[in-house]
């Protein structure tokens, strides 16, 4: 089993015990309001997510979740400022009541990007989460629902943090996890801050 399955894993299991939480926190997510999006501190909830096993690391980069992916599958692709494409490769719905969001962040510009903007500007996920893509969004329009990134009551993300400026012709693998929507929807609209909006299907 290899180390980013394992903390994938615990940050899972750790999660489901939120579950009734997240129940509420999906009937609460506001509709497809245009990117104005409410406070998602109120309307979602997560697991706490896995620890540094040895010292302090909190800033070590956390840059992918699970299986590896299929890098020649995309789903979808999505440019962004300063030269930047975001690659899809994977969304696929959990047993735990997840959805989980894999891909990667690709440089095509000739100049270091900085990451800090992806983190979108919810003060709680700024704050505990930066350089990370935890202003990511689901949007499900048949349903009239948006999803934000699963996080911990201390406002931590189930997402890649700590990433660092990602350099020209460079790549970087991306995760996100959000609460599954309904099993009847099998396609969203995936968001990220400072790129094109893509829709996505489901896997699982």
């Amino acid at each position: 089993m290899s180390i980013r399955r394992t903390a994938r894993s615990r940050r899972v299991v750790a999660a489901v015990s939120m579950t009734a939480a997240l129940a509420l926190a999906v009937t609460a997510c506001g509709s497809d309001d245009g990117g104005k999006t409410k406070d998602p501190a109120s309307s979602s909830s997560s697991s706490t997510p896995d620890k540094p096993s040895d010292g302090d690391k909190g800033a070590q980069e956390d840059t992918a979740a699970g299986d590896k992916v299929d890098p020649n599958v995309k789903l979808a692709e999505a440019r962004g400022e300063k030269d930047m494409l975001l690659v899809v490769n994977e969304v696929k719905r959990d047993s735990g009541g997840f959805v989980t969001v894999q891909g990667e962040l690709k440089n095509q510009g000739d100049a270091a990007v900085n990451p800090s903007a992806w983190a979108g500007s919810e003060s709680t996920i700024v704050s505990k989460n930066l350089n990370s893509v935890g202003g990511a969004t689901l949007v499900d329009k048949a349903g009239k629902k948006r999803y934000y990134i699963l996080r911990d009551t201390d406002g931590r993300c189930l997402c890649t943090t700590g990433m660092s400026a990602v350099q020209p012709g460079k790549s970087v693998p991306v995760f996100m996890q959000f609460p599954a929507p309904p099993s009847t929807t099998t396609e969203v609209d995936l968001s990220l801050p400072t790129f094109a909006t893509t829709s996505v299907k489901i896997s699982g």
